[in-house]
């Protein structure tokens, strides 16, 4: 799919990927509408013709305001790329109940209420695209990062669904799974920063905007998953070939993460 022309909605759009994605689409020349909580952040980011919307996408209000902007703004919508989200680092048992259903409704629910909003007006124009950002957690369960996951995994399993349902409506789905990306997702994570080691492994990270150019590349090829960096399907094709080679080294990692946090 050509970006040039296209209505762009990107959510989480104020840093990080979701700000890089906005720069790589409007390059392209993608009419953009943004959205995230930060409105200083999200203005910084807008230019031109952007249509901008702060506020929290876990209310059905805010989400329905966005989708209506853009509509209004560019005549249409043609791309939903759902970005928002945020982290949760602490074992299972001792994660904030709290803290768990936050993460669930912004990284899930809200990226759910924004394609049910979507999918309508793209029908009507017989063509569009969903973007879903997961993340390598997603493909492969991560220790200290276990509750995160099976949110990201619930993304996947709606992905691959809903691109069958869309399927003959012409409406394509898009699965991203980055790895490391070097931006404040675990200075903005729930329960706390993760343990030192985790933090340290972003040294191998790559920038958002080479995460945001895998991204808008693989809009332009009508590719169904991006692996952003591309040595994360290592990982993912370990876990799938010898899954108790992939869980072993996961469990050496876990081990050392657990003695640091002691």
């Amino acid at each position: 799919m050509t970006l040039e022309g296209k209505s762009v909605l990107v959510t989480g759009a104020s840093e990080g990927i979701g700000a890089a994605c906005a720069a790589a689409f409007r390059q392209r020349g993608a009419k953009l509408t943004l959205t995230a909580r930060n409105e200083a952040g999200l203005r910084a980011v807008a230019a031109g013709d952007d249509a901008v919307v702060a506020g929290d996408l876990t209310l059905e209000a805010t989400r329905r305001q966005t989708v209506e902007a853009a509509l209004d703004r560019h005549g249409g919508l043609d791309i939903l790329v759902n970005n928002a989200g945020v982290g949760l680092y602490a074992p299972t048992w001792l994660a904030p109940e709290a803290d768990v259903r936050a993460m669930f409704e912004l990284n899930f629910f809200a990226a759910l209420g924004m394609i049910r909003l979507a999918v309508p007006p793209m029908r009507e124009r017989r063509g569009g695209l969903v973007v879903n950002i997961s993340s390598i957690a997603g493909q492969v369960a991560l220790p200290w990062f276990t509750l995160y996951s099976a949110g990201k995994y619930a993304v996947n399993g709606l992905s691959d669904g809903l691109r069958m349902e869309l399927r003959r409506e012409g409406i394509g789905v898009m699965l991203v799974c980055p790895g490391y990306v070097k931006t404040g997702f675990q200075d903005h994570a729930l329960a706390g920063k993760p343990p030192a080691r985790l933090r340290r492994s972003k040294k191998f990270a790559i920038t958002p905007e080479q995460c945001a150019e895998a991204i808008a590349r693989g809009v332009e090829r009508d590719a169904r998953t991006v692996v952003a960096p591309g040595a994360g399907r290592f990982l993912v094709g370990l876990s799938r070939l010898w899954p108790a080679l992939a869980e072993r080294m996961l469990l050496s990692q876990y081990y050392q993460l657990d003695e640091e946090a002691a």
